[in-house]
């Protein structure tokens, strides 16, 4: 980066004159712009250590059993998710909706723990539901998968014919833990797979790596690749993986990049970065962030040099994550479930995914589900949809004997 000297005194003012080289092309932005790409990226590749309560609680009638939010795409949505409350020291599960008129939507509540909910003002909606394997009547051992970047705590799920046969290994999204694959653990016990629900890098559980930043799966994968050693070492014969969100992407590039990939028998893939370009592009859209500067910014996490003003070691490889382009280096089933409405990252990449790879790519699509909330919505759809798939993929074991798992 190179500045010209101010014309101004007292150094260099707010809207000075810079030129940052990137990719070989010299470009010449004001220092509040070159502020602002900066402060993107490092957006991009941060991780959160907090999530904002969005929603208001306007009552709760603990008697009766309900909870009255302000209304909002998610609060509105039917099924069965967690309202997270008190900086997260409380959770509750909230059901169905009992009325809702526009402004302010009641909920059933199932349970609350943690917190006192009759003194909380805010809250937010997720799609977790359990937040140990316990709660979704499973029996789980926890256990360390050794990475390159130390031990990552994850949970065991055994299959009831026990641990030599098929696995799944469950890989959570961005800003949330492992917690967030236990709804797909209960359909994979019935189908005779053991469950490996694991954390990564920089998730706060699993270690930080050295720079402490998302790589978006460019480099995470790698812990993926650990965990699907840890399943061989431990009895597994084929190995599913299954992805939510940026999870997804980890999944793509493990079974694509890992030399252990021949162990992977198929990928399950849950509202899924398939190329972050476009997930890209759809947020900044949405943040009404100019496209040529959402450009500059994919250009600086993608330099060799530059990249390091956002923080992180290593460029990222945005073609590499592209798994679009990369359709043809795909060689096991996949299914895809997503929703058209996702508004986080959206169904586009995902559509484009199967048109390219219909002979290898199941795909779901749901209409009113959001962001990785399908199983949520519709578990019944859900878990027939996995099930399905996993026979006629002819990937399932002995199926479970326990109808409550």
């Amino acid at each position: 980066m190179t500045r010209p000297a101010s014309t101004r005194r007292g150094g260099v003012g707010p809207l000075a004159v810079v030129s940052i080289s990137v990719g070989g092309t010299v470009l010449v932005c004001t220092a509040a712009i070159v502020s602002g790409i900066v402060a993107i990226a490092r957006k991009i590749v941060t991780p959160a250590r907090g999530r904002r309560d969005d929603v208001r609680i306007e009552s709760y009638d603990a008697p009766a059993g309900t909870i009255t939010l302000s209304s909002t795409p998610d609060t509105r949505l039917p099924g069965r998710y967690s309202f997270w409350f008190g900086r997260g020291t409380g959770h509750a599960r909230v059901g169905g909706v009992v009325r809702d008129d526009g402004r302010h939507v009641e909920r059933r509540v199932e349970a609350v723990e943690g917190a006192d909910l009759t003194k909380a003002h805010r809250g937010r909606i997720g799609g977790w539901l359990f937040p140990t394997p316990g709660d979704a009547g499973l029996v789980a051992d926890e256990v360390v998968v050794p990475t390159d970047v130390g031990p990552a705590p994850a949970w065991l799920v055994p299959a009831d014919a026990g641990l030599v046969g098929p696995w799944m290994i469950g890989v959570h999204g961005r800003g949330v833990t492992r917690a967030e694959t236990i709804r797909a653990a209960p359909v994979f016990h019935r189908e005779g797979l053991t469950s490996l629900l694991v954390s990564y890098r920089n998730d706060g559980e699993a270690p930080r790596s050295s720079d402490g930043r998302y790589a978006l799966g460019d480099s995470e994968w790698r812990d993926v690749e650990s965990a699907i050693r840890y399943a061989l070492d431990h009895g597994a014969t084929s190995v599913v993986l299954m992805g939510w969100s940026m999870g997804g992407a980890l999944v793509l590039q493990a079974a694509t990049r890992s030399a252990l990939r021949g162990a992977v028998s198929g990928l399950v893939l849950e509202s899924p970065v398939v190329d972050w370009r476009t997930t890209l592009a759809y947020q900044g859209a949405a943040m009404r962030v100019p496209t040529v500067v959402q450009g500059l910014v994919l250009r600086l996490l993608g330099s060799p040099r530059l990249c390091r003003v956002a923080g992180i070691a290593e460029r990222i490889d945005f073609d590499r994550l592209d798994l679009v382009s990369r359709a043809g280096d795909l060689d096991v089933p996949v299914l895809l479930l997503h929703s058209d409405d996702d508004g986080f990252v959206p169904s586009t990449a995902s559509h484009a995914l199967a048109e390219a790879r219909p002979d290898l790519v199941t795909f779901e699509v749901f209409d009113v589900a959001r962001h990785t909330k399908l199983w949520n919505l519709d578990p019944e759809r859900f878990e027939d949809a996995v099930a399905d798939w996993l026979d006629r993929q002819r990937l399932a074991g002995p199926p479970s004997t326990d109808q409550r798992a």
